[in-house]
Parts: C-alpha cells; structure tokens; sequence
C-alpha cells in the first residue's frame, strides 16, 4: 500500500511539467519548403506551389536539377520530402487544389473537375462537381506551373517527372497518352482508371510513336486492390501490346499486403527509388 501512495504522489509532483498550456503549442512548418502563388491563366483561378530544393542547390550555381511535379500537393508534401534520402538532387513542385475556390458554396475541393477526363452520367453529381476538366488542368501545368518553374530554377527540362496517386494517378494516365512529352517520367499510384481505358486509348498521342521521346513509367497498386488490379493490369497489357516506341520502360509493382490507401507511403518510397536508379543508369 505504500509503495501504491508513493507512485501517486510522484505523479502528482510531476503533473505540472506534463501539462502543456494550449498558448504554448505552435504549428510545425516543414523546412526548407517556399509556398508560391500562381494564376491559372487561362481559367483564372488561385493554385499553391510547394516547392523544395535540394540542398545544394544555392552553392552549386552550374548545376541543373531534375523536377518531380506531383498534384495533392498538401498531403503529398511531406511523403515526398521525406524520401529526399533516396534521390537529394532533385527539385520538388506540388501542385495544390484551387485555393480560391469557395468550398462552403460548392461543398468540395477542385480536385475531382481538375484530375477527371470523363463526365458524369449522373446530371447532379455532374452539375456539382463539374468532372472532366483534365484536359484544362493540363494547359494550366504546361503553360503557367512548368513554365514558371523553368524560367525560375535551374532545372533539366528533358527529366520531368509525374507523381500522382489514385484520382491524381488517373490525371497522370491522361497526360501520358494525351500529351506524353510533358513528362519523361510518369509515376502512377493505384490510378483509379475503372471505366475510362477506352478514352484513354482514344486519346493516343502520335508523339507516343515518336523516337525522340524516351518515357519511363512506374505504376502500382495495392495487393489487395482487386478490383482496381483488373483495370490497371488491363491498361498495361494494351500498352505493352501497342509497342510504342516512345516507352522505354514499365515497371509494375504489387505493394504487398495492402489496400488503397494503405499502400500510399509504399508507393512513394519505392517509386522514388526506381527513379534515383533510372537517373544514375543514365549518367
């Protein structure tokens, strides 16, 4: 019993340097990362960058860096920029949703209009969410996001890459067949491509066939994802049978043991990894 009374009382002597006044607590900003502003200039709307530079980026002046682009920007930031251990020199941009969208009239974010290439056949789901406008979100990236990057970072304009994960895959998927030399490389998570193959092929870029072009793409889903393994299984065996001279690689991985949201920080960790290899095969 005494022993039990003096665990109490030291317990009670320590509550005051176990509490923490609220005032006391503060944000943590991740280092090192420059949040910018910029005009989608064709639909007059707000996006953020989030962008990351290596850490040698100041002091190596002659030096021009790879770029990962990736959408989802504010829940991609921090999975990214943790993975800087397996590839450091690159530059990272994320792409975030509309920011002056006003989300109490329209009861959503923007990311359902900018990262879908198909309608709705259901007329309200359609008249809320607007679904399709892909094709507009990809002018604003290659007119206004990657053309201020160029002009404002030392990068290397022939080693793009894409990130994107789920809907954010999808988008990926468009821009790989609607406008392939966007991007040399093209990292595609779970993509949620359900019933849009056949508009995906029907999009087919000539430059596809093109020689100049040397395109890599690594795409992935959850062990778990059976449905989702269907479409994407499907979608790499018509591109390996179209024998595009274009791709230069596929790489097709199933994250063990996981689902879709689950296999995310997988999914990061070892495509970033595929792309620190492909970057030292090339040099």
């Amino acid at each position: 019993m005494n022993m039990k009374k003096s665990l109490i009382l030291v317990v009670i002597s320590l509550l005051p340097f176990l509490t923490i006044e609220a005032s006391e607590t503060r944000d943590l900003t991740l280092p090192k990362i420059q949040v910018v502003p910029i005009k989608d200039t064709q639909a007059d709307r707000l996006y953020e960058l989030y962008i990351k530079l290596p850490e040698g980026y100041t002091k190596n002046k002659d030096k021009n860096y790879p770029v990962i682009y990736f959408t989802d920007a504010a829940t991609h930031i921090e999975l990214l920029s943790g993975t800087e251990f397996l590839m450091e020199e690159v530059i990272l941009v994320g792409i975030s949703d509309q920011k002056d969208i006003n989300k109490e009239l329209e009861g959503h974010s923007s990311r359902a209009r900018d990262y879908s290439i198909s309608k709705s056949s259901n007329p309200e789901r359609q008249a809320k969410y607007r679904f399709g406008q892909a094709s507009n979100h990809l002018t604003f990236i290659r007119n206004d996001v990657i053309t201020f990057i160029e002009s404002n970072y030392r990068t290397d304009p022939d080693n793009r890459t894409y990130f994107g994960f789920s809907l954010g895959g999808l988008f990926g998927t468009y821009i790989l067949m609607a406008q392939p030399d966007t991007f040399k490389n093209y990292i595609l998570g779970s993509p949620s491509l359900w019933r849009d193959i056949p508009l995906l092929f029907s999009l087919e870029n000539s430059a596809l066939n093109s020689k100049a072009l040397e395109i890599n793409i690594f795409i992935s889903y959850g062990e778990l994802e059976k449905k989702l393994a269907v479409q994407v299984d499907n979608f790499i065996t018509q591109l390996k049978n179209k024998k595009y001279q274009a791709l230069s690689s596929i790489k097709q991985v199933v994250i063990a043991s996981a689902g879709h949201s689950d296999s995310f920080p997988m999914v990061g960790v070892r495509s970033v990894k595929w792309l620190s290899n492909l970057t030292k095969e090339e040099e």
